[in-house]
């Protein structure tokens, strides 16, 4: 995930990033980071030089598309999460988040169409969605009682997906995940 810290302590996350991501994009042009880094589950990275990355991507043109496409992507994702936090109540937050996590992670092979793995506690995801840890536990209670979702630890278990993206305001186009998910080389 990647976290921003206010002065007084209090953390937002900003992104959160699953299998397949390229962490911070943006680093392959500037210089200092303006975020923290954190990883919430077990995890493999390669680290890869940028300059050497910066080479490959203007000599090899659609490794430089890719890499444009996922900054683009991690741009439209980061003003969606604006959205969510600055013109959805409580509910529609949380409910936008899980339908987001969800998606995303049945994506890339993580997870099956109707369950997810919470990498959060519900201190982060509130951190996610700008609440208390007490507000993010009714808004889930809500949600269970609603028949959208069951919970039994970290896992959740979608019972009405359109249910859920309608109680989230979710639309998925956001995600580009036609974009992303396409081979490199790949027609348009």
């Amino acid at each position: 995930m990647r976290s921003k810290t206010t002065a007084t302590g209090g953390r937002q996350i900003v992104a959160i990033e699953i299998r397949g991501d390229f962490l911070d994009l943006a680093h392959l042009f500037l210089e200092i980071a303006d975020h923290d880094v954190q990883a919430l589950t077990a995890l493999k990275v390669a680290a890869i030089d940028r300059q050497v990355l910066r080479t490959l991507a203007l000599e090899h043109r659609d490794l430089g598309r890719a890499l444009w496409t996922e900054a683009l992507v991690e741009a439209s994702i980061a003003r969606e999460w604006l959205v969510n936090l600055g013109r959805r109540d409580a509910k529609t937050r949380i409910a936008h988040a899980l339908s987001e996590l969800a998606l995303r992670s049945q994506a890339v092979g993580l997870s099956p169409p109707d369950m997810l793995t919470l990498p959060w506690t519900q201190e982060q995801l509130g951190d996610v969605t700008g609440l208390t840890p007490v507000h993010v536990n009714r808004m889930l209670r809500t949600l269970e009682e609603e028949g959208l979702i069951e919970r039994s630890g970290r896992q959740v278990r979608i019972i009405n997906r359109n249910g859920l993206w309608a109680a989230g305001d979710f639309e998925p186009r956001y995600l580009h995940l036609v974009e992303i998910l396409q081979p490199v080389g790949a027609a348009a």
